[in-house]
């Protein structure tokens, strides 16, 4: 057992308040989560916290990890052009090793941030999942496949391999968007969630020309028409849902369809800003992810909260548009439960002692007048002290548990991404 005691804990189950407390795992577990007892049994370790928050940690509900090698490579063009001239080539090229080393890249980055799982959308998904089991994260795959009806199959053939492979691996039915895909092949989905009652995900009406030419291709907007197919009869979700109109969201609203938002890469790609003033109020379950570091550049859950509550505030002309604690439970509990990790959502006894230790004294959470809106609006990553994954502490003090060399990842990471972007 380990104890984490002389802490202040947000537990985020049911209110945003901050606690002085302790925390206890075994294995897995939270087994017990207040104030000090009187009596207390004995430990393999106590971990004394000086005061650091103890929160549930973030959780990336839309990733491509591997991505990673493509960071800064493309700049300054336009999402179209960047996607079939600068991303879709160049992801030709990738091994399943590639993968594999790109996938460690984002996972560190990941746990140096406070993310413990991440919503992967990716192509070698043997290499993302061999990835995340070695550093100890959880994954969970959603399929991003394209094309015809024949790819069905494959898409069968994942969710039996990876549904049930490892503890810390789930996968999701899903497909790249409507843009890419033929509608025999939505159809065929459509019919496979409903034979597996599972849920659907998808990138939905991130920019504006996709909106509009599916329109045109089919009478109706992309979440009209995955509705009309029965993609959702099940739930599911959207990635990035900038230009979601209003019958949009009454569909996403009426299934209960998470609306999973990016603000930081459909603002560098210059998609728009998502609605999530009018999602929260009308009762549209609300996720944050990264998207991947091509577009974003950073996978930093911090800068995503601040620029989902600052970005609103732009749009309505607003300065009290979206309010910072419904982001930071977005970010966490809300991208928990839309990825299906409802066992990793808020701390609790009984819960995956998934979590992370914030450093909340140092300078740029100081003086602490609202610690809890302090973090959407000054935090960063630099506030991380320690990062918990299933009970197992996977960061602590700039050191990965099981990354031993991280130096040597990077220099193998910047090999191969030299080599991958040569024409």
């Amino acid at each position: 057992m380990l104890r984490f005691y002389n802490a202040q804990i947000l537990s985020l189950d049911g209110d945003c308040k901050i606690r002085k407390g302790e925390l206890w795992t075994d294995g897995d577990r939270i087994i017990y989560l207040g104030e000090t007892p009187q009596r207390l049994p004995q430990f393999d370790r106590k971990l004394d916290m000086g005061g650091k928050l103890l929160m549930p940690s973030f959780k990336n509900a839309h990733a491509h990890s591997a991505m990673t090698f493509l960071r800064s490579f493309s700049e300054d063009v336009p999402l179209q052009e960047w996607l079939f001239e600068k991303v879709f080539p160049y992801e030709a090229k990738l091994t399943a090793e590639d993968v594999y080393i790109f996938t460690k890249l984002a996972i560190a980055e990941y746990l140096s941030s406070g993310i413990t799982a991440a919503f992967d959308m990716y192509v070698e998904p043997e290499a993302i999942v061999q990835a995340g089991i070695e550093c100890g994260f959880r994954t969970v795959l959603c399929s991003g496949v394209s094309g015809g009806a024949e790819d069905i199959h494959r898409l069968q053939r994942m969710y039996e391999q990876f549904r049930n492979c490892h503890p810390l691996v789930q996968y999701r039915l899903g497909f790249h968007a409507e843009y890419t895909s033929d509608e025999a092949l939505r159809r065929e989905i459509a019919k496979l969630a409903q034979a597996e009652k599972q849920p659907v995900y998808m990138h939905i009406s991130e920019t504006k020309k996709e909106h509009e030419e599916c329109i045109a291709r089919n009478g109706c907007t992309p979440a009209q028409h995955f509705a009309e197919l029965g993609m959702w009869e099940y739930g599911g979700g959207g990635f990035h849902g900038v230009w979601l109109d209003a019958a949009d969201r009454a569909i996403f609203r009426e299934k209960g369809l998470w609306m999973i938002t990016c603000p930081g890469s459909n603002a560098k790609l210059a998609s728009g800003i998502a609605p999530l003033k009018e999602c929260i109020e009308e009762g549209v379950p609300l996720a944050v992810g990264t998207d991947g570091a091509a577009s974003n550049n950073a996978l930093d859950p911090f800068r995503e909260m601040y620029l989902a509550a600052t970005l609103q505030r732009l749009r309505c002309m607003d300065a009290a548009a979206v309010p910072a604690t419904a982001v930071l439970e977005a970010a966490t509990v809300g991208s928990a439960r839309a990825m299906g990790l409802h066992d990793c959502d808020v701390l609790a006894v009984g819960k995956q002692a998934d979590f992370i230790a914030l450093d909340m004294s140092l300078p740029n959470l100081q003086p602490a007048h609202d610690p809890v809106r302090n973090l959407v609006y000054s935090g960063g990553k630099q506030n991380v002290a320690m990062t918990v994954c299933a009970g197992q502490i996977l960061y602590e003090k700039g050191s990965y548990a099981l990354i031993p060399d991280i130096e040597a990842l990077y220099a193998e990471a910047q090999r191969r991404a030299k080599v991958l972007t040569q024409d």
